[in-house]
């Protein structure tokens, strides 16, 4: 097999390599589980809302099975409730994240 010819890079291409090494070593900040208690931490209502909307829609289901409709058909307004309620928490979280960033 025979040698090809190298075909000399321009130094623009290669600025990228010296910028990476003023800036010096690329370290991981955190891990999934802080970055997922950090997220807990700055905007609890989240999961708060995340457990009570499963919780609705267990209850619900549990009582759809077992023949009591009215019990059913309430918990599933209920995690409706839950669902809206987790939503308007993630839209406030972001509004006060932006708003800290500004």
């Amino acid at each position: 097999m025979a040698n090809k010819p190298q075909i000399p890079l321009p130094s623009e291409d290669l600025d990228w390599i010296q910028l990476r090494q003023d800036l010096g070593p690329v370290v991981e900040i955190e891990t999934t589980k802080e970055r997922l208690v950090r997220k807990i931490k700055e905007n609890p209502l989240v999961p708060i809302g995340c457990l009570a909307t499963t919780a609705a829609l267990t209850a619900g289901l549990y009582n759809f099975r077992t023949g009591n409709r009215k019990m059913s058909q309430f918990m599933m307004r209920t995690r409706i409730a839950a669902q809206g309620f987790t939503v308007l928490a993630l839209i406030v979280g972001v509004v006060m994240t932006y708003g800290e960033k500004k």
